[in-house]
């Protein structure tokens, strides 16, 4: 294909996402058609004959587009995901356009300099221990995987055990402390890393899904042998914020290593007005956030932050006779995921560090916080709507036919989110609070 055939070809794509881009405020807040119609929309036989490469976008955008949602759209509230901001967006056209393995730092130098520049601007933007080291993951899941995956590898090394070596067959048991309303993924890291997602100990937690202190101190009180205590900033469905002032010095005097999932609510941070809801997180010894949430960046983007560099290498460092060494001062980006071929996610990052700056992310995380305030005391003031939160952050929990009894206020709160998503005038999503149906609206686009 010549230059002039890229062009047109590159040009073709840049076309149709402008429109589909320029249009999501005015399209229904919903995708148009089923999976089911999607996927009869692509089935077809495997092509025998290729086809030319402008022909070929035209009809996968013909195809997909009927299918995709408008999660970049200004009225889509369903879950606690960023809209993709336009400045991030082009970067990774770029990222992808130059194709570059970042891989390790000789191959790709600066995709690794961009990796190592954001990083150090994101632990000055959150506040957290500027010695920490930061992998650019696919998102929380990942980068909780592998925040983890340094701890259970520090809790063992200090019982005598060298888990990266030896695995886990003969190797001491591990405490994992983790609150009744942890996020999903962080029990699946657990399963991955062979702790087993039933096999931790659950502390209770209050109406809002922080963890009880007392409760919490009665557990770490029977602790004996490696730990580690997974705490969270965010919960997924309130917002709230675990105590870490008064936790993390408790984890620390039985020898836990303290995890924090942070996936949204750890860039509170970030936000002078809010970062007291996260005061003392940065006690903790490692942090998972993402980057496709309140930064803004295209998918997929997640930070795994350790503040002990020497246990996140050990983790996750690969070593193979093919791949270049690292010398003192240099960051090789694959010490720090679990993958050697992977996206330059790095780009994506700094382009919106870089557009938004410091005041501009501040500010628009506080512009979340108060639109979702607004529209939680718009909502109260409805008879019949109750708001079950206390709106600390950007999410909002929503029951309808407050007044009925319980199983038919699940029905009526089902039939209104069904009612919402069928309407496409906005979209929110549903969920299982403390046993009982409820509308979750998270507010988080930019």
């Amino acid at each position: 294909m010549g230059e002039r055939s890229v062009d047109g070809l590159f040009r073709r794509a840049a076309e149709h996402a402008v429109r589909f881009r320029d249009g999501t405020s005015e399209i229904p807040q919903k995708p148009r058609v089923s999976y089911l119609a999607s996927l009869e929309e692509f089935r077809e036989p495997l092509p025998i004959e290729g086809c030319a490469g402008p022909g070929v976008i035209d009809e996968l955008v013909a195809k997909a587009e009927p299918g995709l949602h408008t999660m970049t759209g200004p009225r889509f509230f369903g879950w606690v995901i960023g809209g993709s901001h336009p400045v991030g967006v082009a970067a990774d056209w770029l990222t992808s356009a130059w194709g570059q393995n970042s891989g390790n730092h000789h191959a790709t130098p600066a995709a690794a300099a961009a990796e190592a520049v954001a990083g150090n601007w994101l632990l000055d933007l959150l506040d957290l221990p500027r010695e920490s080291s930061i992998g650019f993951v696919t998102g929380a899941t990942v980068a909780n995987f592998v925040c983890l995956a340094a701890a259970r590898g520090d809790v063992l090394r200090k019982a005598g055990w060298d888990v990266e070596g030896q695995g886990l067959f003969g190797a001491p048991p591990i405490t994992v402390l983790i609150g009744d309303d942890a996020h999903a993924t962080v029990f699946s890291a657990l399963q991955f890393l062979g702790l087993g997602h039933d096999r931790v100990v659950r502390v209770k937690t209050d109406d809002a899904g922080r963890l009880v202190v007392s409760d919490f101190v009665d557990a770490a009180g029977k602790v004996s042998g490696p730990c580690i205590a997974i705490l969270q900033a965010g919960q997924i469905n309130t917002g709230a914020f675990d105590d870490f002032d008064r936790i993390i010095p408790i984890a620390r005097d039985i020898g836990a290593w303290v995890h924090v999932d942070g996936a949204f609510g750890l860039w509170a941070r970030a936000c002078p007005q809010r970062s007291g809801l996260a005061k003392g997180v940065d006690g903790a010894d490692s942090w998972a956030t993402d980057g496709h949430k309140w930064l803004q960046t295209p998918y997929d983007c997640g930070y795994a932050i350790v503040r002990d560099e020497e246990a996140h290498r050990r983790a996750m460092t690969i070593a193979a006779s093919y791949l270049p060494p690292s010398y003192e001062g240099e960051r090789d980006p694959s010490h720090f995921v679990p993958e050697l071929s992977r996206r330059a996610r790095g780009f994506a990052t700094w382009a919106m560090i870089k557009h938004l700056g410091r005041d501009g992310i501040a500010a628009m995380v506080e512009r979340h916080c108060r639109i979702a305030h607004a529209m939680a005391e718009r909502l109260r003031s409805v008879e019949g709507i109750a708001v079950l939160n206390d709106v600390v952050l950007n999410q909002i929990l929503v029951r309808f036919g407050a007044k009925h009894p319980d199983d038919e206020a699940d029905r009526f709160t089902q039939r209104t989110i069904e009612r919402i998503q069928a309407d496409g005038v906005c979209f929110c999503g549903g969920a299982i609070w403390r046993g009982r149906k409820v509308m979750r609206v998270s507010v988080i686009s930019w």
